[in-house]
């Protein structure tokens, strides 16, 4: 399958994301260093970096937490037109998660 990562690397987007059995939703957008994520009507910035066309780490602006602290990095496994499957984790963890995220605009 051909992966257009590029496609995706700004824009608005909605994605999902199955922890434990429970359904995660959350928007954003994504400019090219910056990414605005809101989830449960609170927004959070992380400066976006990059590594290769369908690799990115995210590092968040202001955390709010010890695990805020932490960057994430996320790989984009497969694209469509207007989606893209995805896994992340916190950068030197090997437990990955696993979502998907559908383009907006």
């Amino acid at each position: 399958t051909e992966r257009d990562c590029k496609l995706f690397k700004t824009g608005k987007f909605y994605s999902e994301v199955t922890i434990d059995g429970v359904l995660y939703t959350s928007e954003f957008e994504r400019f090219e260093h910056l990414q605005v994520e809101t989830y449960n009507q609170k927004s959070d910035s992380a400066q976006v970096r990059w590594i290769n066309d369908c690799e990115v780490v995210f590092k968040t602006i202001h955390p709010k937490s010890m695990a805020d602290h932490k960057d994430i990095h996320l790989k984009i496994l497969t694209t469509t037109d207007s989606s893209y499957t995805f896994e992340y984790s916190y950068v030197g963890e090997t437990k990955k998660q696993k979502g998907m995220a559908f383009k907006i605009r």
